[in-house]
């Protein structure tokens, strides 16, 4: 097989790598990831001459010594090797000593050990738990903010939620002029793939990314939408989203990159028409707008403006819904403004259905109602299509497991995987065959992946309690002979 020669250059360093073309695309980003000196957890971009960004992959066009390539590392965590606990300026390991300390000379002196020694203890033991968790939890936002040398604000302040306009219009400026530039073939093929990686784009990428779908499934020319419309309407969707951990814009974009995978995977063009796909790629565009970082139990049980307005009945997707169609009545934002009344009536029903399908309560019913069909499923009868297009965004939300005080990361996403991700897409999987390969064996491959990892952690406290308790049996004999003598 022959091979082929890079040239790209790191900062000011000029570099080449040589590989083959049937090398494994993750080997080769290694190649690179190497010569930039990146972490694992480093994301890179690579640019050619003309600023268009290129995948890293065994297709990566030929160029010269003077045609260099600019590779990026543009998303590297916190610099330093130091725990988290530190960067914050204070020793987990100090305050437990001290805390260890104090337990032994009360022990010794009174006896009996008070209960709010105990109780500070657990305190302690959960604060550290948290912290050695937050180190691999980038999505937070933590390292971001050490590394700028601001103040850590906790998401759940409402003045975290609030948008800065002059960060917006950077972005909308920078989208706006990035649109001017033709997006190769190589990327436009790749964000096809439910493979597609979400991670190494930034926001105006993504808004450019989104655009690009509309163009490709022609719906520009099918509903005559003005791309500017298009333009301010996308850019309104990524200001109505707020700063929150999960259910932010890059949710959004992964959210509807999946949809717009699927539907080229399973060629979705033949099995419905077009409002159908212009639904279902809409609606995941707007699933999670205005998430306000909650979830519905507790809008419920808090008795927020969202539960009260809605009854209790799915309030935070009733409201994505509601600021959906408030963007849309907006005159230059509004995507919909050239379809006729019975197109906007079934595009407005749908989308409704859809973002409404997200709430995970509704999730055990839509699966049972779906399989219950299955063997005399018909893609024509509206009722059965209807069931079999919102299973494609049904599942997605994680907020049921992102209680970081009762669930690990493994047993979280094991649960998810095992209850809501498997069954969705095994059902789905039963009509469509060919997701197999590419949705059904990762999540396989993903819940083996996290079982594993929860079988470390558990064997690693099991361990580190043993360890423990011989600590204390070990303390208590040494007391107990200090008494006798």
């Amino acid at each position: 097989m022959a091979t082929k020669v890079i040239y790209f250059t790191v900062g000011l360093c000029e570099e080449q790598a040589e590989f083959r073309s049937d090398d494994p695309a993750d080997d080769i980003k290694e190649t690179f990831r190497s010569a930039a000196e990146a972490g694992p957890n480093d994301i890179l971009k690579l640019y050619n001459s003309r600023g268009n960004l290129i995948n890293i992959s065994p297709r990566i066009p030929d160029n010269t010594p003077d045609t260099r390539y600019k590779l990026d590392v543009v998303a590297a965590q916190c610099p330093g090797d130091k725990p988290l606990a530190e960067q914050l300026g204070f020793d987990i390991n100090d305050i437990e000593q001290r805390l260890n300390a104090l337990e032994k000379r009360v022990f010794i002196e009174n006896g009996d050990l008070p209960r709010s020694v105990g109780v500070i203890q657990g305190q302690v033991e959960g604060f550290k738990n948290k912290l050695q968790g937050v180190e691999h939890l980038s999505w937070l936002g933590l390292f971001k903010d050490i590394s700028s040398g601001t103040s850590l604000q906790p998401f759940w302040d409402k003045r975290a939620l609030q948008r800065n306009d002059d960060h917006d219009k950077h972005i909308y400026e920078k989208y706006i002029r990035m649109s001017q530039v033709q997006i190769t073939d190589e990327v436009r093929q790749y964000l096809r793939k439910p493979t597609f990686d979400n991670w190494q784009w930034d926001d105006p990428e993504m808004l450019v990314l989104l655009q690009q779908m509309y163009i490709d499934l022609g719906f520009l020319s099918k509903f005559n939408i003005e791309l500017p419309v298009l333009q301010t309407w996308l850019f309104e969707i990524y200001r109505s989203y707020n700063s929150v951990p999960f259910h932010n814009f890059k949710h959004c974009f992964m959210v509807t990159q999946m949809m717009y995978g699927l539907t080229w995977l399973v060629d979705l063009q033949s099995m419905v028409d077009d409002i159908d796909i212009l639904i279902l790629l809409t609606s995941a565009i707007c699933h999670d707008l205005g998430h306000p970082g909650y979830n519905n139990a507790y809008q419920i049980n808090a008795k927020t403006e969202l539960a009260l307005r809605y009854n209790d009945i799915s309030p935070l997707e009733n409201h994505h819904c509601s600021i959906a169609f408030e963007i849309l009545e907006k005159k230059h934002c509004n995507i919909l403004a050239n379809l006729n009344k019975d197109q906007y009536r079934r595009v407005r029903e749908g989308m409704i259905k859809c973002i409404l399908a997200t709430d995970m309560a509704k999730h055990n019913e839509i699966v049972n109602n779906f399989k219950a069909i299955m063997d005399h499923f018909d893609i024509n009868n509206k009722e059965h299509k209807y069931l079999s297009d919102i299973e494609k965004l049904e599942g997605l939300p994680v907020a049921p497991f992102m209680d970081r005080d009762k669930v690990t990361k493994p047993s979280s996403q094991i649960g998810f995987i095992k209850y809501v991700l498997l069954p969705l897409f095994e059902a789905l999987g039963q009509l469509l065959p060919v997701i197999e390969k590419d949705i059904i064996e990762p999540v396989r491959n993903a819940l083996d992946y996290y079982t594993q990892m929860q079988k470390a952690v558990e064997e690693e406290k099991e361990k580190n309690a043993s360890s423990e308790k011989s600590k204390q049996n070990g303390l208590t004999n040494k007391m107990n002979g200090d008494i006798k003598v």
